[in-house]
């Protein structure tokens, strides 16, 4: 058996609303997705974070490197792939195109063998997962943070545990609204909060100092990712634990996060820094170095499902009879990508979240709304015509 066949689709999403965060604005969700066939006729489905055009044309220069491969050989199809961009791209969007692609590899191989990721992966530690809530982003620019107090009381009466707000807007303002929040959801439920690399140094201890007393998770990127040295010393000036590694890629960048000190808990995205085959790396490293791991998430519902297999395989370090929940990110921006693509639909039940035990990541595309949302193309219209002609 071989792999006979790779897809992409670039699937686009118009918001019925623009929101923003400290960096950017988004009117539309962008996301390219990738289906690798094999010569027995079974798929698996994959997805990159990143711009998704130029993460498409990644998978096309990787396409010659992967057709014609064995996919239950993951490993060997990655670091081919791998040196295929080496000298080129060792960090960035084509890591994202590698990801993508052994993402897909992943999910044909479990339905190869009938058995789930988290089974490949080694096995699941735990059968349940506690999403926190990704909201809280900015709505206007008159008035950025008019919607918290109406969102996050949708995030307690939906029956989330944990929530992670945008700040950002400035430390006055920042701190008025941590404030806010955590008063209107209660000393019961965790909240973190993340200025997207917003920050000075000097600003982030400024904002840490001042927010400690309402009990933060973690402050995510609170500095520009280049800065390991000043991550470090944020952490020492500090009780909050500082999070980020979103914007590093394979083992050897976050060896570089970890040597440094720089971060109490590290946050790959799976669907850039590797794929899960990298991601157990990447864990072995945190795991080794006695760091917390808790994947950054963003896009369809495949980067979910990816996510929730490697959660669930993550050892838990100390092991102790009562083991604490562990978190995945589970953003509530408006998504027609993360609700309508894949089936069957996620389930959250009194705050949590079941790993899928099916083959594969135990879903599947609804080619339909795949089709729905794709930029038009010759894939696409070749599909239309064949509907018409059934």
């Amino acid at each position: 058996m071989i792999i006979e066949k790779i897809e992409t689709f670039v699937l686009t999403d118009k918001l019925s609303d623009s929101f923003f965060f400290s960096q950017w604005e988004y009117s539309e969700r962008c996301i390219c997705v990738v289906k690798v066939t094999a010569s027995n006729g079974q798929h698996g489905w994959g997805e990159g974070y990143g711009p998704a055009t130029v993460l498409e044309s990644g998978i096309k220069l990787l396409e010659p490197v992967v057709v014609g491969e064995n996919p239950l050989e993951n490993e060997v199809v990655w670091n081919k792939m791998y040196r295929k961009t080496l000298d080129f791209a060792r960090r960035g969007v084509l890591m994202a195109s590698v990801s993508a692609i052994d993402i897909a590899i992943w999910d044909l191989k479990g339905k190869i063998l009938n058995q789930p990721v988290s089974t490949l992966l080694g096995g699941a530690h735990r059968t349940k997962i506690k999403p926190y809530a990704t909201g809280l982003y900015f709505m206007g620019h008159d008035n950025p943070s008019r919607n918290f107090k109406k969102e996050a009381e949708l995030y307690v009466s939906q029956g989330f545990k944990a929530i992670k707000m945008k700040v950002g807007l400035g430390v006055k303002e920042d701190i008025k609204n941590v404030k806010m929040v955590r008063e209107i959801i209660g000393d019961d439920i965790e909240l973190m909060v993340d200025s997207n690399h917003a920050y000075t140094l000097r600003e982030a201890t400024q904002l840490a100092r001042a927010i400690e007393k309402y009990d933060i998770g973690w402050f995510e990127e609170p500095l520009s990712p280049e800065f390991y040295d000043q991550y470090n010393e944020l952490r020492q000036k500090t009780t909050i634990p500082i999070a980020g590694g979103e914007c590093e890629y394979l083992r050897f960048g976050f060896q570089q996060l970890i040597k440094n000190k720089s971060v109490d808990i590290i946050q790959p995205d799976i669907c850039a820094s590797g794929g899960l085959t990298e991601a157990k790396r990447i864990g072995a490293i945190a795991s080794t170095n006695g760091v917390d791991l808790i994947p950054h998430t963003w896009g369809t519902s495949i980067g979910i499902h990816v996510a929730m297999h490697f959660i669930s395989n993550i050892e838990s370090i100390p092991g102790r009879m009562y083991q604490p929940d562990f978190l995945m990110e589970y953003d509530q921006t408006e998504n027609g990508l993360r609700e309508k693509l894949t089936y069957p639909a996620i389930k959250m039940e009194d705050g949590y979240i079941e790993v899928p035990n099916r083959p594969g990541l135990g879903i599947d595309v609804d080619e339909d709304v795949l089709h729905e949302y794709a930029i038009k193309s010759t894939i696409d219209s070749n599909y239309e015509m064949q509907k018409i002609l059934k």
